[in-house]
């Protein structure tokens, strides 16, 4: 059930994140940082706590900063049986990380974003992570 839905996503903290990583440190100890900053994203949607989360996005303009759903070209016939309007990458306004910790917060039940395979690349200055994930509502697999 999980392989059905587990997606890879990517997330470019050089745009959107903080996580300051000096030019000339240390591979391991760039991972480790970066490996935090997703634990905190981890944890504050488990724990529903916004501050923690809000703290790890830049604050100017944070409702520019969207996310960008793209679906691979094995899943993208699937998805236009039911959807023929479907495409392959679409932004969608108000769909951002701002709308998805306050339906976190909101939400009467228990959240959770799983990950699993993570993958660091960095060169100490920028960052990029992809990880596979899914998402869980009471305990019910949803994304």
């Amino acid at each position: 059930m999980r392989d059905q839905v587990s997606t890879t996503v990517l997330l470019c903290f050089a745009l959107s994140v903080r996580a300051a990583v000096p030019h000339n440190s240390d591979s391991k100890k760039d991972q480790s940082e970066i490996k935090q900053v997703v634990e905190t994203f981890r944890k504050a949607i488990l724990d529903k706590d916004k501050p923690p989360y809000m703290n790890l996005f830049f604050p100017d303009k944070p409702e520019e900063i969207g996310w960008q759903a793209v679906v691979d070209d094995e899943k993208l016939p699937q998805i236009k049986r039911d959807k023929p309007q479907a495409i392959k990458a679409r932004r969608i306004p108000g769909n951002n990380f701002i709308s998805l910790i306050d339906s976190v917060v909101s939400s009467k039940g228990s959240e959770e974003e799983q990950m699993s395979n993570l993958s660091i690349d960095t060169d100490g200055e920028i960052a990029s992570v992809s990880f596979d994930y899914i998402y869980l509502t009471n305990a019910k697999m949803i994304n």
